[in-house]
């Protein structure tokens, strides 16, 4: 009896000690005070704590955390938060944030920061001695000591966006506000203390003071060492012996209260905030005007008591639905220095009386005593200029530079004479072709003064009224032609702020009569040629319009010449010659990416791989969500990537995509792609969406990590006598030569493979051994992965895509249940029984060529076998 209690007391006691030591892998301890090296932590193992905490101050004032900004969020931060109000003052990696499994490191070294592949997010900087402990103080201050207390590093030299009672934030620091309050990244809003004042910026340009507030009191003039906030107020301070500077009078009923931040907010304006009653008040915020910080109605918004609107002449940008835009379609904004290669023809748009951009009050003119026109002279020789003030009295100059930000709306009358003008493009076209010998098309008009009249006589031309019979009897005769009509509203095709129209002859000189050929596709063919302004282009010749080419060549023409883009092919003009269309582009000396990565020579190097991925998913993201009406490319692939001598890439092809509305995003009515790009969608008869591309885009993505096609298919049998040569692989004899056959292959399944047994190094192509990382290497299969989930609502959109290979966002983990098909269609493909069809399914003339994968008769009824090799498409 006493061996059976023994016996039951020892199998608890190791069951009690197994669970202890489970619990403690995933809980964890919250430290009071301070925490000695070596010491790690993730969110992920302080699950138990709802506020991510590990360690809290003495008197648990303050409390240090891995958190993230909302509950549904992915970000995580390492911060220090007011225990009481649940209030960050404070965040190390605000600008690279980590997810639930990155790592807080505390080392003999310092403090770092580590996301979920071991990267380095944040560190402290280097110490003059060994760390002995991390400490968090009941001031908010969490500092780093070494074996003597003496203090390392101290997160109160390193302010956030706030500044907590009793800190004391000296001269010379900034407070940079969070972009929102989902994300503690730093915006485009500071706080900046000088030697003789407290400044606001925006984007490093004033806009206002601490001495403007009228609640400021100036009590001397020594230069400014430290601000301080505390229970009964807001003090600026400076020597000799810490004399008072600035005092802020914030409110003289307000009780004392022990607790009081200042803090420079999301939207640009200086607060300080008492905490009373288990709740924030407001006790001073400046500027009080609502329309005093710029950008508050974004880029040349007008801003009025707090509403929003456009000036006269502009109306709300179609593109980011936010901000101003000029309403007059032959005038652009100019977009960047690249637009002053060559000499614009600019035009001025007056803001009118009462206009005011807030900066100019804080910046010198960059010249005096000048007229107007000489201003706006300045203007256009500079290309970063977007706008200027001019002042008729003074005749100051202001160049508005880089940005320009919200206006403001005030009493006309007032005493500032400045007026505004804003910097435009006009856009000039090409007159009509001169070999169609229709002239100008206007008539002929001849002025004759009667003498003795005193008055003019408008004779028209016999000339004139002849063409024009001439003309009237070609339209009636166009009618009876589908040719002549088909070519006929394009001759006269024109299109306000779009490309420039060129003519039919300066293509042909340009080209060398179309000599030189540098490329094809399913749309037309591709010739390389030089303007007369010495400038190469890429001239392509439509071929393949059928019934629908008139509409689609104006599609593309309305698409493609209003996205400015620097990862998409930018479109620089066209032509309508007969029944011929013609579009030109800017030239990519090295042509597509598969004549690079695929072709002979030596093999790309892994860095630039990685940034034709993050430039192709830019470009795609921006298509996706950058314009103003969503844009499909549907057909993601290599050939449709395009890569200049330095490297940079650009997508092409992407003006023949589907254009779709806001209502019409899931919907799709033509199958379109190309094989081995194309999503699991099209087969199942669900919506067609961005997501398309998404998976599009991870097929691409692996053949960049491996430098081959991903579906590699064997020859049939009947090419040859099959043998096996020594290597284990087939071969093919015909006649006295043999050559070896290569293995159906089948990428994307060895991929998902690798990445189950963590062998990434294995799936890079092998002349690249040793000059990757399987860091490197995993993060690129783990996104492509991602974007090739079956279900495309699990995809990533391409904008996380880019925040992920760019490190803003932590790279996602696929799930393997939702990658399966990937095992089916990889086995199906290379299994020699697999029924491959050869019948080529012929597109609607016009469409994007598309393949799909049909059922084979002799297959079960899940399966699907490959189609041709070629670009199909047709209807669903």
């Amino acid at each position: 009896m006493a061996a059976t209690t023994t016996t039951t007391v020892t199998v608890t006691a190791t069951v009690f000690f197994i669970l202890s030591l489970f619990t403690t892998s995933y809980s964890s301890i919250i430290y009071s005070g301070s925490i000695a090296p070596n010491f790690t932590t993730t969110r992920y193992r302080l699950i138990d704590n709802l506020s991510g905490e590990f360690l809290r101050s003495i008197n648990r004032t303050y409390t240090a955390a891995i958190r993230n900004p909302q509950p549904k969020s992915t970000s995580f931060y390492l911060v220090v938060y007011h225990t009481a109000s649940d209030t960050v003052v404070w965040a190390a990696n605000r600008n690279r944030a980590i997810s639930d499994s990155g790592e807080v490191r505390l080392s003999y070294s310092g403090i770092t920061i580590h996301d979920v592949s071991g990267e380095l997010v944040w560190s402290t900087s280097e110490l003059d001695s060994r760390v002995s402990a991390l400490q968090l103080l009941d001031s908010g201050n969490l500092i780093l000591v070494d074996d003597f207390n003496k203090t390392l590093w101290q997160s109160f030299d390193h302010p956030t966006d706030t500044v907590v009672a009793g800190q004391r934030y000296p001269s010379g620091k900034s407070l940079t506000a969070s972009t929102s309050d989902t994300d503690y990244s730093e915006g485009d809003y500071t706080f900046k203390l000088t030697s003789g004042d407290g400044i606001l910026q925006w984007r490093n340009l004033t806009y206002f003071t601490l001495l403007m507030d009228t609640r400021s009191i100036q009590n001397s003039n020594p230069p400014i060492t430290y601000l301080l906030v505390n229970g009964s107020g807001f003090y600026v301070f400076g020597d000799p012996v810490s004399k008072l500077a600035i005092q802020v009078l914030i409110t003289p009923t307000v009780t004392y209260s022990a607790y009081r931040i200042l803090k420079v907010t999301k939207d640009g304006r200086l607060v300080v905030n008492r905490y009373a009653n288990k709740a924030w008040v407001t006790d001073f915020m400046t500027p009080s005007d609502s329309c005093g910080p710029p950008f508050q109605c974004a880029k040349l918004g007008l801003c009025s008591a707090g509403s929003c609107s456009c000036p006269p002449g502009f109306r709300t940008d179609p593109v980011t639905k936010w901000g101003c835009s000029l309403s007059d379609p032959s005038l652009s904004l100019p977009e960047s220095c690249t637009d002053n290669k060559t000499r614009q023809n600019y035009v001025y748009v007056p803001l009118g009386a009462g206009m005011k951009y807030v900066p100019v009050d804080f910046i010198n003119p960059i010249s005096t005593g000048i007229d107007l026109t000489t201003c706006k002279d300045m203007c256009s020789s500079s290309c970063s200029c977007l706008g200027l003030f001019h002042g008729n009295q003074s005749g100051s100059c202001y160049l508005i530079d880089n940005y320009f930000g919200s206006i403001v709306s005030q009493a006309s009358n007032r005493s500032d004479d400045k007026f505004g003008y804003v910097k435009a493009v006009s856009i000039s076209f090409s007159g009509r072709n001169k070999a169609d010998g229709s002239g100008s098309g206007f008539p002929v008009i001849g002025l004759i003064l009667l003498p003795g009249s005193g008055v003019f006589v408008i004779l028209i031309l016999a000339v004139w009224i002849s063409r024009r019979a001439k003309n009237n009897k070609t339209k009636r005769n166009s009618k009876k032609s589908s040719e002549n009509s088909y070519s006929g509203d394009l001759e006269m095709f024109s299109i306000a702020g779009l490309p420039v129209r060129f003519d039919y002859e300066d293509l042909v000189e340009a080209t060398v009569n179309f000599s030189t050929r540098v490329g094809s596709g399913g749309f037309g063919t591709v010739y390389k040629g030089v303007l007369r302004d010495k400038t190469v282009v890429a001239v392509k010749k439509i071929t393949a319009l059928g019934a629908q080419g008139k509409k689609e060549f104006g599609t593309e023409i309305a698409i493609i010449g209003n996205i400015h883009h620097v990862n998409l092919v930018k479109l620089k003009g066209f032509c309508a010659h007969g029944r011929e269309r013609f579009l030109v582009y800017e030239y990519m000396s090295r042509g597509s990416l598969d004549r690079t990565l695929f072709g002979p020579g030596p093999p790309m190097e892994w860095q630039e791989r990685f940034e034709i991925a993050v430039g192709t998913a830019r470009g795609l993201a921006y298509l996706h969500s950058g314009c103003e009406h969503k844009i499909i490319h549907c057909d993601v692939k290599p050939e449709n990537i395009l890569l200049s001598d330095n490297m940079q890439v650009k997508i092409s092809d992407f003006g023949l995509s589907k254009l779709l509305s806001p209502e019409q995003s899931g919907l799709f009515t033509t199958m379109r792609g190309t094989r081995g790009y194309l999503a699991p969608e099209w087969l199942t008869n669900a919506a067609i969406s961005d997501k398309t591309d998404v998976y599009s885009y991870g097929m691409v993505l692996l053949e960049l990590i491996q430098g081959r096609k991903n579906c590699v298919q064997a020859p049939s049998h009947g090419s040859g006598n099959a043998s096996t040569s020594t290597d284990g692989q087939s071969s093919i004899s015909s006649g006295s030569h043999t050559r070896p056959r290569a293995r159906a292959f089948y990428f994307p399944l060895q991929a998902l493979e690798m990445h189950e047994e963590g062998r990434y190094l294995d799936l890079v192509e092998p002349r690249l051994v040793g000059r990757v990382t399987n860091v490197e290497a995993e993060k690129l299969v783990k996104v492509a992965l991602c974007c090739l989930h079956e279900d495309p609502t699990l995809r990533p959109t391409m904008a996380n895509v880019v925040a992920m290979l760019e490190g803003t966002l932590p790279v996602g983990e696929p799930r393997l249940e939702c990658l399966n098909f990937l095992r089916f269609y990889g086995r199906r493909f290379t299994e020699p029984s697999t029924v491959v069809t050869g019948a080529e399914i012929e597109a609607p003339s016009g469409f994007m060529a598309a393949t799909v994968y049909s059922s084979s008769p002799s297959a079960s009824p899940n399966s699907f076998s490959y189609m041709s090799s070629q670009q199909l498409s047709g209807p669903r």
